[in-house]
């Protein structure tokens, strides 16, 4: 599991009781699943099952880009008043060609609005298929670690690592993970929320402190 938890001062602080805020896509939102099934879900419910002091709240919404996330978040911000942001965007930005340092620009604004607001964050990387070119794919993969290494804040390398290399882990349109694979992402986004935030382990073997 690749991680690169930038911003390391943040991160030795305990989380303070409150709520978590994902901000993502189809991703997070959990297209094509069952209601519950999705990764973000596992987690609330393994959170409610510790009686953890934090609710996570999915506000992801399936087709979102970094801009709609933008627009949207100070609502959000305001509403819940998150003590953690986790912030899962730009695939769709990638699909639809758009401009990268408009992704960019748009993260940053949106962890710099977080962090504002009282909100330590988390920026959840995405990749993209090879069949965009080699020069896009990189930078696309690149920009979450340079957003995160100027902002000081935890990355989590690639949301689909656990699954991305089996191709029956995705819905017929090759894009969307199954039921099946959101066992494996959540525990993949519980540790990465342990290391870098301090959470306790919220996998299926864990165990409230």
């Amino acid at each position: 599991m690749l991680l690169l938890l930038a911003g390391c001062s943040r991160a030795a602080t305990p989380l303070p009781a409150g709520s978590i805020l994902v901000l993502g896509d189809s991703l997070s939102a959990g297209y094509g699943l069952p209601d519950g099934a999705a990764w973000p879900a596992r987690l609330a419910a393994a959170l409610r099952e510790q009686k953890l002091p934090w609710t996570l709240v999915n506000a992801a919404i399936s087709g979102d880009t970094s801009a709609g996330g933008l627009a949207r978040l100070p609502a959000l911000l305001d509403s819940h008043r998150p003590v953690l942001v986790l912030i899962e965007l730009g695939a769709n930005d990638a699909l639809r060609g758009q401009p990268l340092n408009a992704t960019t620009a748009n993260l940053r604004a949106m962890v710099d609005a977080a962090h504002a607001a009282g909100a330590r964050v988390g920026l959840i990387g995405m990749q993209i298929p090879p069949n965009f070119g080699p020069i896009y794919t990189r930078q696309f993969r690149d920009l979450f670690h340079e957003v995160a290494r100027e902002a000081d804040v935890p990355l989590l390398d690639f949301l689909l690592e656990p699954v991305a290399a089996d191709p029956a882990m995705f819905q017929e349109d090759g894009i969307h993970p199954t039921a099946a694979a959101q066992g494996p992402i959540a525990d993949h986004v519980a540790q990465w929320l342990q290391g870098a935030f301090g959470l306790p382990d919220l996998t299926p073997a864990g165990k409230a402190p």
